[in-house]
C-alpha cells in the first residue's frame, strides 16, 4: 500500500515542481494568447475607436482579468440570441411599413423625418394624441387605465418599486389579471433590485406573468450586466399607450418629492410602435409571442409621431444618429433637458456647429445629480458649449429625471434615453419623436417652468470655478465611454 501511495505521490510531486518552475511562462503565454484574441476581436467588432483602444489597453495591461472582463462586458451576442428566439418574425414586423412622405413645417424637418424613417424602418404616423404629464399624474392615469382594461396590459419598466408608488399599480395589475385580462410585466433584471424584496415576487405570487430582462442568479447565464432594458412602456388593450422617462418609484409621489420626471399618455397609430417594442422584448425574454396588432383609433389627434427603438442589437446607434440629425435640422433653437449629459465628441461637435450657425442652444441639467461621477463629467463637457455661447442652467431640487428635447418649436422627442454612453450604446431605450407645433409649445412651457426655478451657469462662472474642480471634472470625463 505504501509503495502504491509512493508511486502516485512521486509523479504528483514532479508535476508540482515542474509547475512551480514554469508557471510564470505558462501564465504569460495564456495572457498573451488571450490578449491577441481580444485585440483581433475588438478590431473586427468595435465601431468606436476609443472603446476599441480602451479594451485593447486593458487586456494587455491587465492580463487574463482584462480578457475575462471583455468576455463578460464587451462581447455583444444579444442580436444573434434575439433572432434565435424570435425566428425573425419580430424583425420582419419592425421593418413593415414604408416611409410615408407627410408634409411637415420645414424642408429640414421633412429631411429629418425621412432619415429617421430609414433608420427605424417605421412609418411616421399621423392621427395621434400625445398628452405630456408630470410623473405623479402619469402614475395615477396608468393605474386608472389598468383598472379599465378589458383585453390586455403590457408593461415594461426599468425600475418597479415595491413601495408606495409600485404597490398600487401592482394591485391594479393583479385585479386586471383576476378578471381575465392578459397581463404581462417585464422588469429589467438589475432595475428590479432597486427595491428589495423585488415587486416581481409580489406579482408572481398573485399569478401575474412577470419576467426579468437579462436576469439570472447563475453568473455564467448573466454575461450582460451592462446591457440593461431602460425602456418605460405600457400598452392597454392594444389601443392606449404610456411612455416617457419615469420609473415607478415612491420618490415621485412622496411629499416633498425627491424626483420629478415627465411621462406621456398616447393614443393613435404610434401606439403600434410601443406594441412592437414590447412584443420584441417579451419574446426575447421568455419566448412567448404576443398579439402586437394595434386595434385603437386611427385618428385620435393631430400629432405626427414615431417610436425610436435603440439598443446594442440591430437598433445600434439609431438614437445617436437621430439626435445628430435633429440638431442639424435646427434653424432657431434647441432645448435639451436631461439628467445625464455626457455626449461623445461627435455629438458635442454637432452641438457646437449648431451654435456657430446661430442656433440658440439651451441645456438644463440637475444642480445636484444622483450620480456624482456623471455630474463631474457633464460639467467638463458643458463648459465647452458655454464658451461657444450655449445657455446652461442647473435645475433646482428635486432631482429632475426628465428627458426632453425640442427643436424650433416644431419637433419634440422624449422617452427613456439620456445623453450619455450608456443610453447611446449599451441600454435598450425607447423614445418618441413628434412633429407638432402645439405639442412643442406645451413641451416648451414645461421647460420654461423648470427654467424659472433654475440657476444659470455662464462661461464666466465656469472660468471662476476652482482649478481643482476643473481637474476633477476632466478626469471624470476621461471615463465618458463607460458612463
Amino acid at each position: 500500500m505504501q509503495d502504491m501511495v509512493a508511486g502516485i505521490a512521486a509523479p504528483v510531486e514532479r508535476g508540482l515542481a515542474w509547475l512551480n518552475t514554469f508557471w510564470p511562462a505558462i501564465a504569460a503565454t495564456i495572457g498573451v494568447v488571450l490578449a491577441v484574441w481580444v485585440t483581433l476581436h475588438v478590431a473586427q467588432h468595435k465601431r468606436d475607436a476609443r472603446a476599441a483602444a480602451a479594451w485593447t489597453g486593458l487586456v494587455w495591461l491587465v492580463p487574463v482579468l482584462g480578457a475575462a472582463l471583455y468576455l463578460m462586458l464587451g462581447v455583444n451576442r444579444i442580436q444573434r440570441r434575439a433572432r434565435q428566439l424570435t425566428g425573425g418574425g419580430i424583425d420582419a414586423a419592425l421593418r413593415a411599413g414604408a416611409e410615408q412622405g407627410t408634409p411637415l413645417q420645414t424642408d429640414q424637418l421633412q429631411a429629418l423625418a425621412r432619415l429617421v424613417g430609414r433608420l427605424t424602418r417605421l412609418p411616421l404616423t399621423g392621427g395621434n394624441r400625445v398628452s405630456l404629464m408630470e410623473a405623479p399624474t402619469a402614475l395615477a392615469a396608468m393605474i386608472e387605465a389598468v383598472d379599465q382594461a378589458r383585453d390586455s396590459v403590457f408593461l415594461a419598466t426599468y425600475i418597479f418599486g415595491n413601495d408606495a408608488a409600485g404597490r398600487p399599480l401592482a394591485d391594479a395589475l393583479v385585479r386586471a389579471h383576476r378578471r381575465g385580462v392578459q397581463v404581462r410585466v417585464l422588469v429589467d433584471g438589475v432595475g428590479a433590485l432597486y427595491s428589495l424584496p423585488p415587486i416581481t415576487g409580489y406579482l408572481r405570487r398573485r399569478g401575474v406573468p412577470v419576467q426579468r430582462f437579462l436576469h439570472s442568479m447563475a453568473p455564467w447565464r448573466m454575461p450582460y450586466m451592462n446591457l440593461r432594458n431602460h425602456r418605460k412602456l405600457m400598452v392597454v388593450d392594444r389601443a392606449l399607450g404610456f411612455t416617457g422617462g419615469a420609473n415607478i418609484r415612491a420618490g415621485y409621489i412622496q411629499t416633498p418629492a425627491r424626483i420629478q420626471d415627465l411621462h406621456a399618455r398616447l393614443e393613435g397609430p404610434a401606439v403600434a410602435h410601443l406594441l412592437l417594442s414590447f412584443a420584441a422584448d417579451w419574446v426575447f425574454t421568455c419566448g412567448e409571442v404576443l398579439d402586437d396588432n394595434y386595434v385603437g383609433e386611427l385618428n385620435a389627434g393631430g400629432v405626427q409621431a414615431r417610436g425610436i427603438n435603440a439598443g446594442p442589437d440591430a437598433d445600434f446607434d439609431k438614437r445617436r444618429l437621430t439626435l445628430m440629425a435633429a440638431i442639424g435640422a435646427a434653424e432657431r433653437e434647441i432645448r435639451i433637458v436631461t439628467p445625464y449629459f455626457v455626449p461623445d465628441q461627435t455629438l458635442l461637435a454637432t452641438l457646437q456647429l449648431a451654435i456657430l450657425r446661430g442656433v440658440r442652444l439651451v441645456i438644463m441639467v440637475p444642480e445636484k445629480n444622483n450620480l456624482r461621477l456623471v455630474q463631474w463629467a457633464s460639467l467638463h463637457a458643458i463648459k465647452w458649449l458655454a464658451r461657444e455661447g450655449a445657455e446652461v442652467y442647473f435645475s433646482a431640487p428635486p432631482f429632475d429625471h426628465t428627458k426632453l428635447l425640442t427643436v424650433d418649436g416644431h419637433w419634440v422627442q422624449f422617452g427613456s434615453g439620456n445623453w450619455d454612453a450608456r443610453s447611446l450604446r449599451l441600454n435598450f431605450e425607447f423614445d418618441l419623436e413628434c412633429y407638432d407645433d402645439p405639442l412643442a409649445e406645451t413641451a416648451n412651457v414645461l421647460i420654461d417652468q423648470r427654467l424659472d426655478r433654475a440657476r444659470p451657469m455662464s462661461d464666466a462662472d465656469f472660468r471662476a470655478m476652482a482649478r481643482w474642480r476643473h481637474i476633477r471634472n476632466a478626469l471624470a470625463h476621461l471615463l465618458e465611454p463607460y458612463l
